[in-house]
């Protein structure tokens, strides 16, 4: 609900998983990833932010493999909230939505996530 340090999902080591069922089919069109500040964080730094990540759509919960949306790097520079288009389109409206991390910024322990959007049109 809030954007302040260590209010995020805070999962161990650096690569991990979400999975999304949104309230509709939806053909997505974005995917916004959002991080505390540098400015706002207790050390000045934010390795445990997401770095690396991809974005999948499934047909339903019990697939194994969905249908790559997109692979994308979080700027740790950047601003807090980053918005990233779907690069890989597909024909098929999707109700859920994967979002895997695939590294952090060099945090040893845990990565953080703070807030993960999904942007699109209704099917």
């Amino acid at each position: 609900p809030d954007m302040y340090p260590g209010n995020c999902w805070a999962f161990k080591g650096s690569q991990g998983y979400l999975v999304v069922r949104l309230s509709m089919k939806i053909y997505p069109t974005a995917f916004t990833v959002e991080h505390v500040p540098k400015a706002l964080s207790p050390g000045g730094n934010i390795t445990s932010a997401p770095r690396n990540f991809a974005v999948y759509g499934l047909d339903d919960e019990y697939q194994e493999e969905g249908k790559l949306l997109g692979q994308y790097v979080y700027d740790q520079d950047g601003e807090p909230l980053q918005m990233f288009p779907v690069v890989e389109k597909s024909e098929n409206a999707f109700q859920i939505v994967e979002l895997r991390i695939l590294s952090n910024w060099g945090h040893a322990v845990y990565t953080c996530l703070y807030r993960f959007r999904v942007h699109g049109e209704p099917a």
